[in-house]
């Protein structure tokens, strides 16, 4: 239980603390928003893909499993929409709630709580995966415009260089000279608090209205998703901290990030945003019991 608490806990303070500065203090979330995206993400991917110490075999099992329970998923989600006749925008609106878990604004910081850096190497590389697909195949999905749009959008993230250039540091050993190396690690560092202070601002601005439909798809969220990847993940062979890092990531609520595609791209954004806000609520209950079963 004190695993889970410390887990859980340092993660809801920040957020409380960004939820009361959205409501008390004149901050811009917009410039936040873009430091986080632009600048801190890109530091914390490169300086952990710097020094990550993850074997090329679990690198590439995870993002592998990561796709395929994508796959998975998607595929159930379109037979129960066609079954059940869902229009077009609901269910691109599904699609996009169910399939892109919070696994940076929450999935970092509590991966590090709850396992470690080890996690954390392995959260980092599960999150590179689930950006190139949020920013490069959700588009494609959402709009029906095709993939040329997407990968576009995908090369245009400073994310995807600074995977790039982190992995290209690890491979050749080469050290950044000067100390520039620790540079890199405080703006990594500080990626974390500032994404949960955004999330916890994003929750203060938001209206909370319970409805049974946008409970349900929090809960497939929730629960779900995480036991597809549980099974996905011991079929294609993860185990120990791989497979407890790729369920715990699964398991987070929906990534905030989902409503801006959703309404740059198609869908219905009050499904979104209710999904939102309801699994975020919703995962402080479910998270302790993921993380206490893994």
């Amino acid at each position: 239980m004190n695993v889970i608490l410390s887990a859980v806990l340092p993660v809801g303070l920040i957020i409380i603390i960004g939820y009361i500065a959205g409501q008390k203090l004149n901050l811009d979330q917009s410039s936040l928003c873009q430091l986080s995206i632009y600048i801190l993400a890109p530091a914390i991917v490169a300086d952990s893909l710097y020094r990550n110490t993850v074997s090329g075999r679990s690198v590439v099992l995870i993002i592998l499993t990561y796709g395929l329970i994508s796959l998975v998923i998607y595929g159930v989600i379109w037979l129960f929409a066609f079954i059940l006749k869902v229009d077009k925008d609901n269910r691109q609106s599904i699609f996009a709630v169910i399939l892109c878990p919070n696994n940076g604004n929450m999935g970092l910081p509590i991966t590090t709580f709850a396992l470690g850096d080890e996690g954390l190497d392995r959260a980092i590389i599960y999150m590179i995966g689930s950006s190139i697909f949020l920013f490069g195949m959700l588009p494609a999905i959402l709009s029906n415009r095709g993939i040329k749009k997407g990968i576009i959008l995908t090369l245009r993230l400073p994310l995807i260089w600074a995977m790039v250039f982190g992995a290209m540091l690890n491979i050749s050993g080469v050290e950044l000279p000067f100390n520039l190396g620790r540079s890199m690690e405080l703006l990594g560092i500080s990626a974390i608090p500032i994404a949960l202070i955004i999330l916890g601002m994003q929750l203060a601005q938001s209206k909370f209205i319970l409805t049974l439909g946008e409970c349900l798809l929090a809960l497939a969220k929730l629960i779900v998703a995480p036991l597809i990847a549980v099974g996905v993940g011991r079929i294609t062979g993860l185990e120990g901290i791989d497979l407890q890092v790729l369920v715990l990531q699964t398991a987070m609520p929906t990534a905030v990030n989902t409503l801006v595609m959703v309404k740059e791209f198609g869908g219905n954004g009050t499904i979104v945003a209710q999904t939102i806000i309801i699994s975020t609520v919703m995962s402080f209950i479910t998270l302790p019991v993921v993380i206490w079963l893994i």
